[in-house]
């Protein structure tokens, strides 16, 4: 069986401020005022769309080579990811947890893209952050604020 989704609120809510798009969790307005009243199977569906966003987002600066590496380091230094989830999205949980405290990324089975190249894995966490920001801002903008998407 299946696991319960869990609200992705990260408690930095943006929508009570008039955002389409939640700042912390990227969800869309509607996705977090009705949260609790979706099916295990809508909350599914939120979570994959998100899920693809950020793993997206990550793949920009980071190759995991080295999967059973980096879940030894998120369980052994108690970081909190979800292990369904595709690697790249517990790399951006690692570097919100503590992206200063990493000092060698062989450590962790990762690997920068030419792109992370040179900027500091504080800078690369707020670019991952903004790039899944864009993504679904720009899917919210297309889809869903002209009314095109059902929920």
């Amino acid at each position: 069986m299946l696991n319960r989704v869990s609200t992705p609120c990260i408690g930095v809510c943006s929508t009570g401020l008039g955002d389409g798009v939640c700042r912390g969790c990227k969800r869309f307005a509607h996705e977090v005022i009705d949260w609790n009243a979706y099916s295990e199977q809508q909350r599914r569906v939120i979570e994959a769309r998100l899920s693809g966003y950020l793993r997206d987002a990550a793949r920009q600066f980071f190759v995991v080579a080295d999967v059973n590496r980096l879940r030894q380091q998120l369980e052994h230094q108690g970081v909190r990811f979800k292990p369904h989830q595709d690697p790249h999205c517990w790399v951006f949980d690692l570097l919100r947890a503590g992206a200063n405290q990493v000092t060698d990324l062989d450590d962790y089975g990762l690997q920068l893209t030419a792109r992370g190249q040179g900027v500091s894995l504080a800078e690369l966490r707020k670019e991952i952050d903004e790039a899944f920001y864009a993504v679904s801002a720009a899917y919210y903008q297309r889809y869903v604020a002209p009314g095109l998407e059902p929920v």
